[in-house]
């Protein structure tokens, strides 16, 4: 297999798949720079829930959702959302409390509930208080379905979709989707009759131009996406839903994942958080427990930044991308057929010795700014890279830096 693609490619098996498993820079981005193939398994197992929205689509369709999604992610947009990421973290930083001053815990379902109020939020403009109520009928039904996802990965029975109505949990699959749609459906519902209301008196109440507009009200993604047109039509109800189902899905997953793991990191690496805390002190002082943060606050925070970095770079949150190929392509001079399901290795991507020495190691001074001109655009992608990145980094990485900073304020790790 060496011999014939090469020293980072290798051959996986998950029953009676067969996956190129890819670790060099240069075939990974390749592979992200193509407009040729599609996501693989097992992001198909998502499409009941979320549909073929940003995350499963391609071809046209994805390009037409890209195009008219990436404006809800302008900074104005952004710095809409520091309210709700302020409050949640208070919200969170509150129930650590119990746990403080006893032994180890696991933080991973604290986390969870907290991305998941977040996202909510800003998302939809709803909620749903799951830090408060972890038993709420959509918290419940979220977990549910990650849940589902996981055993049907691991199920011998997944190699035949067709006889899915055999595992145990196939009719309380439907059952929490349906209900998960219906709730996304009856929030896209009821916001649109509000939009429609506020235009037919908006024009005398909202003389104001866009920049003044943004600072007087929060447009969340929903908000976002029931102002876009298609060739004059605006997105039907279940174009909206699954688009707002998969940056929920997206963005509370990948969050947890990436703020759990820092904590973690931080817990074993004690003069790591320590200087943290110093710099964290250092700019807010007496009031690091109360101050709002804003996006331009946590911007000069220079050190934080190295950290959530540096966590990302050794636990990416989404370790490995799947691609499968739809016209033939070329690797390490041997042509790697249509259908071929490939598997970008960023785990492995970041752990390369030659761009990042001792890769094992937790050294957040390696992303300083005298290092990080050293690195290739895809030596370092834990969002991701290429025209299919991920969207929603900037808001992933602003929610991190405030999880973080309200943390290290209240409580040493």
């Amino acid at each position: 297999m060496h011999q014939k693609y090469g020293a980072d490619v290798s051959m996986v098996g998950a029953f009676n798949d067969l996956v190129l498993d890819l670790s060099s820079t240069q075939n990974v981005e390749k592979v992200l720079l193509a407009k040729t193939t599609k996501k693989s398994f097992p992001y198909e197992f998502l499409e009941p829930w979320l549909g073929t929205g940003l995350l499963l689509s391609f071809g046209e369709k994805w390009f037409q959702r890209r195009r008219i999604i990436t404006p809800a992610f302008h900074f104005k947009i952004l710095d809409q959302f520091m309210d709700v990421f302020n409050h949640e973290a208070d919200v969170l930083v509150s129930k650590l409390e119990q746990q403080a001053n006893k032994k180890e815990f696991d933080i991973y379902d604290y986390i969870t509930l907290y991305a998941l109020d977040s996202i909510c939020a800003t998302s939809m403009g709803v909620q749903i208080n799951a830090q408060e109520d972890p038993n709420n009928e959509y918290a419940r039904g979220v977990k549910q379905m990650s849940e589902f996802i996981f055993r049907r990965v691991f199920s011998v029975l997944r190699q035949f979709p067709a006889l899915f109505f055999l595992y145990p949990f196939a009719k309380e699959q439907g059952r929490v989707i349906k209900k998960l749609h219906d709730f996304t459906n009856s929030v896209i519902e009821k916001r649109r009759r509000q939009l429609q209301a506020e235009q037919s008196i908006g024009k005398t109440e909202f003389n104001a131009d866009e920049d003044e507009l943004y600072s007087k009200r929060r447009d969340t993604f929903l908000d976002q996406l029931l102002k876009v047109t298609i060739e004059g039509k605006p997105l039907s109800t279940a174009d909206i839903r699954e688009e707002v189902d998969t940056f929920m899905f997206e963005g509370h997953d990948t969050t947890t994942s990436g703020i759990s793991f820092t904590i973690l990191q931080l817990a074993k690496h004690q003069e790591i958080q320590q200087k943290l805390f110093e710099e964290i002190d250092g700019m807010l002082g007496a009031n690091a427990k109360t101050t709002v943060l804003t996006s331009a606050l946590l911007q000069d925070m220079k050190y934080l930044d190295l950290v959530i970095k540096e966590s990302l770079r050794l636990v990416p949150p989404v370790p490995f991308i799947g691609r499968k190929l739809l016209e033939d392509m070329e690797m390490n001079g041997i042509k790697i057929p249509a259908g071929t399901t490939l598997s970008l290795n960023i785990f492995n991507v970041h752990r390369n010795p030659k761009v990042f020495p001792e890769p094992e190691k937790f050294i957040p001074e390696r992303f300083s700014d005298e290092n990080e001109i050293k690195r290739g655009p895809y030596d370092y992608i834990p969002f991701s890279a290429g025209f299919r990145n991920c969207i929603g980094q900037k808001y992933a990485l602003l929610e991190m830096k405030v999880t973080i900073v309200k943390l290290l304020a209240s409580y040493k790790i």
